[in-house]
């Protein structure tokens, strides 16, 4: 075995590559005409090496060959005055070349693609215009769909503009050309675009009303061409809101104060009238509980109406029968001033109806008060329904409980008593107490309000086949001529939650059942610079929830916020959060809206 001396193959190796450089150089492309010569090789043949070739960008070339970006001056990225930045448009074919491109790009070469396959160089907000129900198509065999909800878009003078596609959203943040100006709702405004080089069609809002959830829907109508040729008018969904009010939960601690003070009243004081005996309301006065959906619902409504381009805001208005819906039976006439009660007495209508006995244990001959069946802590109303005779000892027994609970054991009791209970009129009360002040606070908006009744509603659902949701009785709320074609083509296939959660509470101590002061709250309520029902993303780095979470936050004075998400709440440090939105007094979140039904129209 022959010795190597490791510095003469170090001396070697570095020669070698040297050599190899210098002959790569000598056949490099050089300028036309440019005889080049290697020192070793000085009597070989002049290679003369033409010019790469430069291929537009976007243009399918070989796998050897990459596409060279050619310098061409850069060119204005949309049109003033089209409709590419609202993605309300369609795609146009460039002049002189059969191809088509996207909006916002021009006739020529681009400069932004490096993309090596001509095809999926077209941006996904043109494939995802065009599918999924997103643009009522001309044909015959087209009978509706779901789409992306649209991106609420702002000029650079912060004006309204149609709302565009995701994708588009994305493609104009991608290009600095906009920035986010909200998280929930989503909302962006354009850098180099105001309302007056703008095309702005007119939208809808759309409201369904209710005592537990409001529908919220924004709509545009175009009109169209069918089959026979003839003009229809095709109504699409853009965006869907459900709101969830919390007036229950408002009552609820209503009641609940209402009792604190009662107590104290009675305990450390002389016997006085509860004030609401005592005081006069002012005109047009609501409970909290009821003002509080009209101005969730008007607060939702006016911020629609400041992110998009609404022109007109149709309101469902429905009237509720309570007597009718009491009695179980239409009434006609002299009926409405006969009630149950006519001619005679609660007391004296009870005494009749369960023979003078209690209804718990059937007791005879003792004193009997009366009781209701729901207990008024459980949401049970004042109804000749919801009262029945109780002896003491029973009275005493069932307290709040339900009376399911309470005579579990036994049933043909049980089913005796709720024979006679019949469906709440709480939500119907409520409904017929907020119609006319939701309608006054609505045209406060400068646009024109248009109320509609509740089977016109119904109806347009039906005949389009759509389920039964806040968002899609909204959607279906207005005048459509199904005899002559009209018809809802498009709505969003996921609807944006807005549960109301309220802002905190005055309370400065937290009290016990008993009302009662068990620990006294903080008067601060921003802490390290976050306030409850703030929106944040928490970066965890290790641990069973290492990863990134977004959701609300319910801060603590220490700095160990509590921050709730779908998957659960997790506890994280202030210093791993980042503030994405201030709390507005509601919670967001997001669901798919019901699948389509089958329609007369269509089967």
């Amino acid at each position: 075995m022959s010795y190597v001396n490791p510095i003469k193959a170090k001396v070697a190796v570095r020669i070698s590559s040297l050599l190899h450089t210098s002959e790569r150089r000598s056949l490099a492309p050089q300028p036309q005409g440019h005889r080049v010569t290697s020192p070793s090789h000085r009597d070989r043949r002049i290679r003369e090496v033409p010019p790469m070739t430069t291929f537009p960008a976007g243009e399918q070339t070989h796998q050897a060959v990459l596409p060279q970006q050619p310098a061409l001056e850069p060119v204005r990225a949309d049109t003033p005055g089209s409709r590419d930045e609202t993605a309300h448009g369609h795609p146009a074919t460039a002049r002189g070349t059969g191809r088509e491109h996207g909006r916002g790009e021009t006739g020529r070469i681009g400069t932004g693609s490096r993309r090596r396959h001509a095809k999926r160089a077209a941006t996904a907000a043109q494939a995802a215009e065009n599918g999924s129900g997103d643009a009522p198509t001309r044909t015959s065999e087209y009978t509706g769909g779901s789409g992306a909800g649209r991106v609420f878009v702002l000029s650079k003078d912060g004006q309204p503009l149609m709302p565009c596609h995701p994708a588009r959203a994305r493609e104009l943040l991608r290009k600095g050309r906009a920035v986010v100006v909200r998280q929930t709702p989503f909302v962006i405004r354009l850098n180099d675009r105001t309302l007056a080089e703008s095309a702005v069609n007119s939208m809808q809002l759309r409201i369904d009303p209710g005592s537990k959830g409001t529908g919220l829907a924004l709509t545009d109508e175009k009109k169209e061409s069918d089959a026979d040729g003839r003009a229809v008018t095709v109504r699409r969904g853009l965006f869907s809101i459900e709101l969830q009010h919390r007036g229950d939960q408002i009552h609820h601690t209503m009641q609940q104060r209402a009792g604190y003070r009662h107590r104290r009243r009675a305990a450390n004081c002389r016997y006085r009238a509860p004030r609401f005996h005592n005081r006069v309301a002012a005109e047009g006065w609501q409970p909290p509980s009821l003002r509080h959906r009209v101005d969730t619902t008007f607060s939702l409504a006016n911020r629609l109406c400041r992110y998009a381009p609404v022109t007109e805001i149709h309101l469902e208005r429905v009237a509720f029968d309570t007597h009718s819906l009491s009695a179980g039976r239409p009434l006609h006439g002299i009926e409405y001033a006969q009630g149950t009660l006519a001619g005679t007495t609660a007391r004296a209508y009870l005494d009749a109806k369960w023979n003078s006995a209690c209804a718990y244990c059937g007791a005879t001959r003792v004193p009997l008060n009366i009781e209701h069946v729901r207990p008024r802590s459980q949401g049970g109303s004042n109804r000749i329904t919801n009262l029945v005779l109780a002896c003491v000892p029973c009275n005493k027994a069932k307290d709040n409980r339900s009376v399911e609970d309470f005579l579990a054991h036994r049933p043909d009791r049980l089913s005796k008593i709720l024979e006679q209970l019949r469906a709440p009129l709480r939500d119907a009360a409520a409904m017929n107490s907020t119609q006319a002040q939701l309608s006054e606070a609505l045209e406060t908006l400068d646009r024109p309000v248009r109320a509609w009744p509740g089977h016109l509603t119904m109806t347009n659902r039906a005949v389009n086949g759509l389920g039964k949701t806040h968002t899609l009785d909204a959607l279906s709320v207005g005048h459509l001529d199904h005899e002559g074609g009209d018809a809802i083509v498009r709505f969003p296939e996921r609807v944006l939650v807005a549960k109301a959660t309220g802002r905190g509470s005055y309370a400065r101590t937290t009290p016990d059942r008993h009302g009662f002061p068990r620990l006294r709250r903080s008067r601060t309520k921003q802490h390290f610079g976050y306030v409850t029902g703030d929106l944040v993303r928490a970066v965890v780095r290790s641990g069973k929830w290492a990863g990134t979470w977004t959701g609300r936050v319910s801060v603590r004075a220490r700095g160990q916020h509590s921050l709730t998400t779908p998957q659960g709440r997790l506890n994280v440090s202030h210093w791993n959060l980042r503030l994405l939105q201030r709390g507005d007094g509601y919670g967001y979140s997001s669901q798919r809206e019901a699948p389509p039904q089958a329609s007369p129209k269509n089967s």
